[in-house]
């Protein structure tokens, strides 16, 4: 008997990148990475030391959340969607670890289910919002984020501080990979999740029909393809990553809960995307680009601190630029394809 288009292993992706020739879904990821061996070469030329195994795992251990964060979007992004309720999210989860440790005494493998659940719980609202009531994205992840944000400000308008000893250790532990190299398992824990998530877009039927669905969603319906759940799910995997990017805040970076933290983290998430290669509009891209784009912020971000000079807006013209320039250049490889056919 034969099978089905939608299993077919190649049936999807050739839907997906209908409006480029095949060899054209690799430029972008191919010019994000090339453009971080830049950054790295002129760090190394300009700076003594730049290249040191501790200043690149350095960059790793400080955008770790981001990378979470960033893989989730992809997810999001490749249906053709978007979730701007990450940040606050990521604040949320913030929020109710310190309030749990601080109030109720709780064990910290019950705070992290807990957290978990909420981003999940947040995923799953807006992606019903968006397939069921057929609410735009854009509106229904803005309520989101904002219902998140008020949250916070309900359970404490000021800092709370985090003295959970798992926490602590989480923060002050160190892995050697290396020579005088050390990195946290933060590290490890968003590695993890950029891998798997690879293996769920490229090797499972969820991860095809998120492609088959941003590339046309029509035709992915009329493929009989389960399209609604899909998109459900893949906002449920955005909240999900978003809590555990939470997570990964608190261990490195805060160490306290507070309703200003991650205050437009969703846009160095959603830049980190659109820099990684994926297009914008649904159906193409890599959840490998998406780290690559965190890698480059976190690049760029660490040669204006080396620098001393020059203040910390420049990260956020550097950041612009490079959006503008993959935006274009993936319109000119669709326009490139659309002529030609």
């Amino acid at each position: 008997m034969t099978a089905p288009v939608a299993l077919l292993p190649e049936a999807v992706p050739r839907g997906v990148v209908r409006r480029m020739p095949r060899w054209t879904r690799y430029v972008p990821v191919a010019v994000t990475f090339t453009l971080l061996l830049v950054a790295f070469g002129i760090g190394a030329v300009v700076y003594d030391n730049f290249l040191r195994g501790q200043v690149i795992a350095n960059i790793f251990i400080t955008n770790s959340h981001l990378i979470v964060l960033a893989t989730g979007l992809t997810f999001v992004i490749l249906t053709g969607g978007i979730d701007l309720s990450v940040g606050s999210v990521v604040a949320l989860t913030t929020m109710i670890v310190a309030k749990m440790f601080s109030s109720l005494n709780a064990p910290a493998p019950l705070v992290i289910v807990v957290v978990l659940a909420v981003g999940a719980l947040n995923g799953l609202v807006a992606g019903v919002m968006i397939q069921r009531f057929k609410i735009q994205p854009f509106i229904a992840t803005l309520a989101m984020m904002f219902l998140a944000r008020g949250l916070c400000y309900v359970i404490s308008v000021e800092s709370i501080p985090i003295t959970d000893s798992f926490f602590r250790r989480m923060s002050t532990f160190r892995i050697t990979v290396g020579p005088n190299t050390t990195i946290t398992p933060a590290v490890l824990i968003a590695l993890g999740v950029v891998v798997i998530s690879f293996y769920v877009l490229h090797y499972t039927r969820f991860g095809r029909t998120i492609y088959a669905i941003g590339g046309s969603e029509q035709s992915a319906t009329l493929m009989g393809l389960p399209v609604a759940s899909t998109k459900v799910a893949a906002y449920v995997v955005s909240g999900l990553c978003s809590a555990v990017a939470g997570l990964l805040y608190t261990f490195n970076a805060v160490q306290s809960g507070s309703p200003l933290h991650a205050i437009g983290m969703e846009l160095d998430g959603i830049s980190a995307v659109a820099i990684g290669g994926t297009l914008l509009s649904g159906g193409y891209g890599f959840v490998v680009g998406s780290m690559f784009g965190v890698l480059i912020l976190g690049t760029i971000s660490t040669l204006i601190k080396y620098n001393g000079s020059l203040n910390s807006g420049w990260t956020r013209i550097s950041t612009g630029a490079l959006v503008l320039f993959f935006i274009v250049m993936q319109r000119m490889l669709t326009l490139g394809r659309s002529s030609r056919t």
